[in-house]
């Protein structure tokens, strides 16, 4: 069986090597040097089976795995590592790696695992939630219902949307939506979070590049741009995108043209750009760290994505929705939930909005052992009170402390209150989400 396999590797050489076995025993193989353009591989395309180095530069193997799975995609991955380390493969089974090589691996090691997984895999690493596109829109409340209307009535223009709202509220499901109700719902559908791409890799990405435009580009790569035409483009995280970049941006909305690095000619794109954001684009306008502009340009509808806190009456159904769906997943009888675990779910705060509500929900389902989720199923911050972390908590800070050590603590707190999700504690510490992706770099290297 001919797989779609996704390599991730840092080493040149490893990276070509490992390729070439696996292309040679018929695989359709996509070679990446790093965890950040695997992740824009993925929402390209899904790959069937996903091999990947675990110690790379910038995002690691183990972040990258916990970054799709977090993400929705239910795709086997092989580990690969050149250091026989413990605590890896401790790691990569507990993830659900289907095997773990320690390089200099036996070719024929590598082939027999991938079989194996081609004997029992289905290709579609898309979770089955996940292909709904209502995923974190379901609810009966009258914002919700506000937001159905104000989805239904954009679709259907050509106009440029600006989707705002906290991380894990669904910015990127309700962009989808408007794709498949929209007049190019048979293009692609291609979504870049701006946030996590590096500085200086951004261009590079969105518009592509000819052969030779700079050291390394040894053939010609299409831009997400131009692999967008005919469809839709979701700027995520559009406020964190470099300040020098926008108005290359603001043609290309403007003319429809995009020009790769190194070229000499414009080509034409029809593409219809969503931009979403947690940031407060005006405020960012203001500071001058955002050109007006673009954001005007971006800003010609707006559709705000209420916070799950202010929509509690909406939790027994986003529930019910998510048991059945978990439990199909996971192929567990689960019959609904109990009076008081519901009640426990209605009194959260849920500072990590619908995404948070949903991993609580698939712990849950996969924890259940009677069929009735109750309150043993929760994670103990939500029913333990002196394990719970809430925003309004203080910080000290003792005297003499240097401010990186005072910039390290905020940032570990952050972190630690939203169970490290990324997006949410730069959006609590009023940072860009680079920033704390820089942070996480220059700990791990130090």
């Amino acid at each position: 069986m001919s797989l779609r396999i996704l390599l991730v590797d840092d080493d040149p050489e490893s990276l070509q090597s490992t390729g070439k076995i696996l292309s040679f025993a018929g695989h359709e193989v996509v070679s990446v040097g790093s965890a950040e353009f695997a992740l824009i591989e993925i929402k390209k395309s899904v790959p069937d089976l996903i091999v990947t180095d675990v110690r790379m530069p910038g995002m690691s193997g183990m972040e990258f795995v916990e970054e799709f799975q977090r993400l929705g995609y239910s795709i086997p991955f092989i580990v690969m590592t050149a250091f026989g380390d413990v605590k890896d493969a401790v790691w990569a089974m507990k993830m659900g790696a289907v095997d773990f090589l320690l390089k200099p691996f036996k070719r024929q090691s590598l082939l027999d695992a991938v079989t194996q997984i081609g004997l029992r895999i289905k290709p579609s690493g898309v979770r089955p939630e996940l292909a709904d596109a209502s995923l974190g829109l379901v609810g009966s409340s009258r914002l919700m219902k506000k937001l159905q209307v104000l989805i239904d009535q954009v679709a259907r223009t050509e106009a440029s949307v600006l989707i705002t709202g906290e991380s894990g509220a669904g910015k990127e499901q309700v962009a989808k939506l408007i794709h498949d109700r929209s007049l190019v719902k048979s293009g692609p559908f291609i979504a870049v979070n701006c946030a996590a791409i590096p500085e200086n890799l951004i261009e590079s990405e969105l518009f592509g590049y000819e052969k030779g435009a700079f050291s390394g580009a040894s053939q010609t790569k299409i831009g997400l741009i131009e692999a967008a035409h005919g469809g839709t483009l979701l700027l995520d995280e559009v406020g964190d995108m470099p300040l020098l970049l926008q108005p290359k941006l603001l043609r290309v909305l403007e003319e429809q043209q995009v020009r790769r690095l190194g070229a000499n000619v414009e080509r034409k794109v029809q593409v219809r750009v969503i931009a979403a954001t947690h940031q407060n684009l005006g405020q960012l306008v203001k500071t001058q760290k955002f050109r007006q502009d673009l954001f005007y340009r971006l800003d010609v509808m707006t559709l705000s994505i209420p916070p799950l806190r202010d929509r509690l009456e909406d939790i027994p159904e986003l529930t019910q929705f998510f048991l059945a769906k978990f439990s199909k997943l996971h192929q567990k009888k689960i019959e609904g939930i109990d009076t008081e675990t519901q009640a426990i779910l209605m009194e959260h705060h849920w500072p990590g909005n619908v995404r948070e509500l949903s991993n609580v929900l698939e712990r849950a389902v996969v924890l259940n052992q009677t069929g009735l989720i109750h309150r043993v199923d929760l994670p103990s911050h939500l029913t333990d009170s002196s394990e719970r972390v809430e925003p309004n908590d203080l910080i000290t800070i003792p005297l003499g402390m240097s401010l990186k050590e005072i910039e390290d603590l905020m940032i570990r707190r952050a972190l630690d209150a939203t169970k490290g999700d990324r997006a949410e504690a730069a959006r609590l510490l009023g940072v860009a989400e680079r920033t704390i992706y820089r942070w996480i770099s220059k700990t791990k290297e130090d």
